[in-house]
């Protein structure tokens, strides 16, 4: 296998030249950069950054924590920050536990060099408590001070509270998330002010899990409401709400809407039916794209990125 000594000796350079041309950074002339990358082709050599990131005191691993596996909302936030990770360089491994679980993140901190905080839960002095070990990106919740990138979700479901409305629906009911969810009271938030301001009723109900079985538990209360329509607050809440109403013989959508994302409305063929858009891997890139950043020296913490969720019916 060749190593940078052979590629600078081929090229003609120090190591320290070949070094600095391979990974594009310091002052090399165009002309030596040209031979030592010639050099690395006609031998084979690919730029470890494991190795590079080994003999600096790293580990070359990111962690990416969850709070659960139960979500699959989580589930392209993760393939896209593994695709990300994958072109930097750095090993994804994903970890499964709360912010009320410090001992894991200080266990966690020793092994990897930062972390993807996905979701987390509890307050803002336990969730920076538990993060501050080494570098970290929060997905899905923002912290003055930390960086973080989100969906904007808060103003789709605005977006889509008043779409709802404006169709004539006079009576509409949130089904809440996770109880300490960032998100949710972001969420909750937005559906609210929308409806006030469109005139319409609103109930909201929970906290509920992020799962089917949840969605399928809280029909009876759904249904109590005498709503027209529902905004879940995940796309499996709505699952199990459209699967439970299709066993009562309830005719959806006629009789009840429950919006989720596009590709349940289109499996379904649920016609007019407004969905909520996210683009879960381009999250997860996003989210990486910054921790990089971070670690590499190019980036202060705080930055607060927010993405753009389109609400299509």
């Amino acid at each position: 296998m060749s190593t940078l000594s052979d590629v600078a000796a081929v090229a003609g350079v120090s190591k320290a030249t070949a070094s600095r041309a391979l990974n594009g950074r310091g002052l090399v002339a165009p002309e030596t950069a040209g031979r030592v990358l010639a050099a690395a082709a006609r031998l084979g050599f690919v730029p470890n950054r494991a190795a590079r990131e080994l003999a600096r005191g790293r580990s070359g691993i990111i962690a990416i924590v969850v709070p659960t596996l139960d979500n699959t909302f989580f589930t392209p936030i993760i393939a896209g920050a593994q695709a990300r990770a994958e072109e930097a360089g750095f090993q994804l491994t994903v970890a499964v536990h709360g912010p009320d679980a410090p001992g894991a993140f200080a266990r966690l901190a020793s092994q990897v060099d930062g972390f993807l905080v996905v979701a987390p839960r509890g307050s803002d002095t336990l969730v920076v408590g538990t993060s501050a070990a080494k570098p970290a990106v929060l997905v899905d919740r923002e912290i003055d001070g930390m960086t973080s990138v989100v969906a904007d979700t808060a103003a789709a479901f605005g977006t889509l509270t008043t779409w709802l409305a404006a169709q004539g629906h006079e009576r509409i009911v949130y089904v809440g998330g996770p109880e300490g969810s960032w998100q949710d009271r972001q969420r909750t938030a937005a559906v609210q002010d929308a409806a006030r301001r469109a005139g319409a009723g609103l109930t909201v109900l929970g906290p509920c899990p992020a799962t089917f079985a949840a969605g399928v538990e809280v029909t009876p209360a759904v249904l109590e409401t005498g709503a027209t329509a529902v905004v879940p607050y995940a796309t499996s809440i709505g699952l199990g709400l459209l699967l439970a109403l299709g066993t009562r013989g309830v005719e959806v959508p006629r009789d009840l809407v429950v919006s989720t994302e596009p590709t349940v409305i289109e499996a379904l063929g649920l016609e007019h039916t407004p969905a909520i858009d996210v683009d879960g891997e381009e999250l997860g890139r996003t989210a990486m794209g910054l921790l990089v950043r971070l670690l590499d020296g190019q980036d202060e913490p705080g930055r607060q990125v927010r993405l753009a969720v389109p609400v299509r019916g």
